[in-house]
């Protein structure tokens, strides 16, 4: 069957339409994305602004004509820590849905750690034995480990390079002794239940997904996206430690000349870095392994196994 996943997170809108059948990868049919920045869309309150209700509202209606055109069976619409976190999110949802007639589920911080987990985990396989998951985005930062398709252990911290970047850099590139507390105050949210993760014993196989940790890795030395995603890549933590400092001595058009940084994402670079950088640190990991594989496609997956089980039934 052919389905469209409409993913609103926290920097893009993305729809992904997929050729999907139990049994196959997920093979992609049709990408459709664009900026929306609804982390940085937020008022003092909180709360995302007529603006960023406005460009969600229309970037929805566009992905539902696309998805139509493209001859999708099914929409599955979903919003990220963003529209979660906004203390009007009732209002927003609603808008969207009245005026695109997309109706988005909006997922725990949980369910996006458990989903991007079981991506990572069919991506690997068992081989990957004690698995551990890491994804930055733009709100938020999920972490999840275990031995299963489900994790033993899921859960997200308010550390997305966006909301970062909004809170610690909106006044431009932040002092020596500002980044010094940004670090130690990252490194201490980290720490608080990395016991969760760490109590299961050291991880066979650790990875990370998203935009930001392949930004990275692309800076440290990984394969360009255009060698395909069987190309092996990882991000080091002594390569990327010894990043750190340069990237923060860079403009945003310096740092929009590194290989794998879109220029609408420069002022994420750093932020991320540090994020990135503490939960190697701290979980004690000398590289991560980059995983294609990630929360849209842990929904796809979630979705053909419940169609497998209901076909079954039937």
């Amino acid at each position: 069957m052919r389905l469209g996943v409409l993913d609103i997170g926290s920097n893009t809108g993305h729809l992904l339409v997929v050729d999907a059948h139990g049994g196959a990868a997920p093979l992609p049919a049709s990408s459709h994305k664009q900026p929306l920045r609804l982390a940085e869309h937020l008022d003092e309150d909180g709360a995302v602004t007529k603006k960023g209700i406005k460009a969600l509202t229309d970037f929805c209606a566009s992905a539902t004509q696309i998805a139509e055109d493209k001859g999708c069976e099914e929409m599955l619409g979903f919003a990220t820590s963003a529209v979660r976190d906004s203390v009007n999110s009732d209002e927003v949802l609603a808008h969207v849905e009245k005026h695109s007639g997309v109706a988005l589920e909006v997922l725990s911080g949980e369910d996006e750690a458990r989903l991007t987990f079981l991506a990572v985990r069919r991506w690997f396989g068992w081989s990957a034995g004690r698995l551990a998951v890491f994804d930055i985005g733009g709100g938020s930062l999920e972490i999840a480990g275990g031995t299963d398709e489900a994790p033993d252990v899921a859960w997200s911290l308010p550390l997305g390079a966006a909301r970062i970047a909004r809170a610690w850099f909106g006044g431009g590139p932040p002092s020596e002794d500002d980044v010094r507390e940004l670090r130690k105050q990252v490194r201490a949210e980290i720490a608080r239940d990395a016991g969760h993760l760490l109590r299961g014993g050291v991880p066979d196989r650790a990875a990370a997904t998203s935009k930001t940790f392949r930004s990275l890795a692309r800076i440290c030395g990984a394969a360009p996206s255009g060698d395909g995603p069987l190309v092996p890549r990882a991000i080091e933590l002594e390569t990327l430690t010894s990043w750190i400092p340069k990237l923060m001595d860079m403009s945003a058009d310096e740092l929009a000349e590194l290989p794998g940084v879109s220029p609408s994402r420069t002022h994420q670079i750093v932020p991320g870095a540090l994020v990135a950088e503490a939960c190697m640190d701290i979980f004690d990991l000398t590289e991560l392994e980059i995983c294609p594989w990630a929360l849209r496609e842990g929904v796809i997956l979630e979705r053909l196994d419940q169609i497998s089980v209901i076909t079954r039934v039937r």
